[in-house]
This record gives structure tokens, sequence and C-alpha cells, in this order.
């Protein structure tokens, strides 16, 4: 894919890494250990290699990028900038972007993406509760109509973004319909809207610079004009929603396993044992190798999905193949990085014990890896 880029995209490759690499990874183990997010280093994401306009509506005062080049750009950012959290809760604020210039009537776009995009606001869309994750129908968070407004009435657990959020979109579902599948419905709320609480960031294992939290809904009154789309639709919403946010985040890994790749690389050709670099024995290249393979495979199809979507045609079981096959392979070489490295990798100051614990949420979120297997083998006809 590299061989067939544009000047253009080879220049706006090489613009986001060098930018990344010199701006955006101070303090990094500091605000890992104190699990702090770095909003100047989102302001400067968002102001000065303006990523977040990528996916909008010039008409917002968004760029209309391809999704070729949006991965093209996270992939590269993603690779030179080591804060994996700042990273992920761009890609959120993104999938917030997307999903309001694909549904959201004019008023809502004019009112809420142009701030968006220029990072002043940060978006979090909070489906996920504590009684459902992967089963999304089956929601307890409530919408019922009262008068010009929907009351919603329910909770809400690992959002992304969710504790900075001004705003979220949020699943709730009507009570009163007979399909499971069409009661669920999409709303944008603000942060000062009664009713609504937002919990303090939860403590993680991993991805510790993005913060996750709770959020409250008790009666909180949202607008009746604050509706996404149609009543009814939010199970269609969102899963177009998770064609795009896995692709995003797929960008992000394959950025993530290049750097991982590339530092076994040097150590391998640097550390000698027995008179020789360890890359010569066949146990540590092999391991390489497969990274190799991984990465390659992943790039090829991720680039594959991009054309698919760059043309309105869905792309559900490819990206779920995508998702599954790439954080299974983010997880392992982050893992055998650290075998390689032995004794060194185990230590804080290579960061590769940061990588692995910020690579094992990437088998969970967006769909776990058995949800995955699960969706790909009913798409392929398996009943």
């Amino acid at each position: 894919m590299y061989e067939s880029l544009t000047k253009k995209q080879k220049l706006l490759k090489e613009s986001i890494i060098n930018f990344a690499k010199n701006e955006l990874n101070t303090n990094l183990s500091y605000n890992d250990d104190k699990a702090i997010f770095a909003r100047e280093n989102w302001n400067k994401c968002a102001q000065d290699i303006e990523i977040l306009p990528l996916l909008c509506s010039e008409k917002y005062g968004g760029f209309e990028e391809s999704l070729q080049n949006t991965l093209l750009t996270l992939e590269a950012l993603s690779y030179a900038c080591r804060d994996s959290g700042l990273v992920h809760a761009i890609v959120t604020q993104l999938c917030c972007i997307v999903q309001l210039n694909l549904f959201a009537d004019d008023k809502l776009k004019s009112r809420y993406l142009p701030s968006l995009i220029k990072g002043e606001t940060i978006a979090a869309q909070a489906i996920t509760e504590p009684d459902s994750g992967s089963d999304v129908p089956s929601m307890k968070t409530s919408a019922t109509i009262n008068g010009s407004y929907y009351l919603i009435n329910g909770s809400k657990t690992f959002i992304s973004n969710g504790p900075l959020s001004d705003i979220v979109i949020v699943y709730a579902g009507s009570q009163n319909k007979k399909s499971s599948f069409a009661k669920v419905s999409t709303f944008l709320l603000e942060k000062t809207y009664k009713g609504f609480k937002s919990g303090q960031p939860l403590d993680k294992m991993g991805l510790r610079t993005m913060h996750n939290g709770e959020l409250f809904f008790d009666n909180c009154k949202v607008p009746k004009q604050n509706l996404i789309g149609a009543e009814g639709q939010g199970m269609m919403i969102f899963n177009e929603m998770m064609e795009w946010e896995r692709a995003l985040m797929g960008a992000v890994h394959i950025g993530t396993l290049s750097r991982i790749a590339e530092k076994c690389i040097q150590y391998a050709n640097t550390r000698k044992q027995f008179g020789k670099p360890i890359g010569k024995f066949q146990s540590i290249s092999n391991k390489i190798a497969e990274m190799i393979v991984n990465l390659e495979l992943g790039r090829s199809f991720l680039y594959r999905i991009a054309k698919l979507k760059d043309n309105n045609m869905r792309a559900t079981k490819e990206t779920s193949i995508l998702k599954l096959f790439v954080s299974e392979s983010l997880k392992s070489a982050c893992l055998e990085a650290i075998q390689i490295h032995g004794g060194y990798g185990y230590m804080k100051d290579y960061e590769l014990e940061m990588e692995l614990r910020n690579s094992v949420a990437s088998t969970i979120y967006s769909g776990t890896s058995e949800m995955q297997k699960n969706l790909i083998a009913y798409l392929a006809g398996v009943k």
C-alpha cells in the first residue's frame, strides 16, 4: 500500500510522525502513573495538526477527508505518539463527530460540530452498561417522552472521555417498543443538563491517560430535537458506527504494532549474547517475523476497508475480521516484545510493560474477540 502513496500522502505521514515525536511524548511515564489526561497535547492534535476536522463536512468547518487518508494519519500518529491513551481519546472524538455528521440534522450539526472539530469541547458516546456490554439491545437505560423532552434514566460505565465530556451521545431504550432491535434510540445531551452526572475517572490497568468513567441519568431532560436520527434507529446507527470505530482503531493498532516491531528489531540487532546479536537466534527472529507478517496483513486489510467505506459500502464482516486480527496481534506482539528484551523489557523505563497493559484492552473494547468470532461466523453463514 505504501508503494502507491501519493507525494501528498507521504508528506502527510511524515509531518504527523515528526510532529508527534517532537511534541506529544513529554511526561508520558508520569502521566501514565498518575492517570493524567494531557489536555495541552489534545489541543495540539486538534489545532496544530488538525486531526479532528478530517471526517467532518466542509459545511461545518471540516475537511471531508477520505477514510484512507484519515487511517493513514491515525496510523502515523499512533506510531509516533507513545501516549496511547491520548490517541484513543482522539478516536472517540472522531467517532462522535462521524456519528453527528452522518445521522444528526442540520441544527445539531451546526450547533455542535464546529466546537468538536476544534477540540474546544470533548465528546463521549455512552453505550456500555453495568449489566449489558456486548448485548446492546438489552440495555436498561430508558428514554420516555414527556412533552417537549425525553426523560432519560439509567447508567453507563467504562465510557471513554466520559469524565471529561462536554457532550454525550447516549443510547437508550424505549420500553414501549416490541422489537428489541427497534427500541434503541440515540440522543445528544450536554453535561449541564439537569439530571445528568458524570463519575470520577476509573482506575484502569492500561490506557491510563484516557479517562473512562460512569455516567448517571436521573430523569435527565433532553430536548426532543436532540434525538439523533429517528426514534428506534439506535441499533442501525450503532452498527454503522461500529464499522467506523473498528476501522479507526485498527489504524491505531497498526501504528502501535509497527512501533513495537521496530523497537524489537533495533534491540535484536544491538543486544549481543554468546558473541553475536540475539537476532541471529531463530527463537528471536521468528518472533519478530510473526510481528511483521501480522503487521503487513493487518495493514493490507485496513486499507481494503478504507476503499469500501470511501465508496459508501458496508464493511461489517471486514471490520470485525480486522478488529479481531489486529487487536490479538498487538497483544501478542507486546508480550513477545517483553520476552525479546528479557529483564529490560520488564522494567518501566523501556515502556514495554506500559505497551502490554495498554494492548490488553484492545481485545475487549469495540466488541470482544469472542464476539467478533461469533459475528464473523454468523456473517459467513453459520446459523
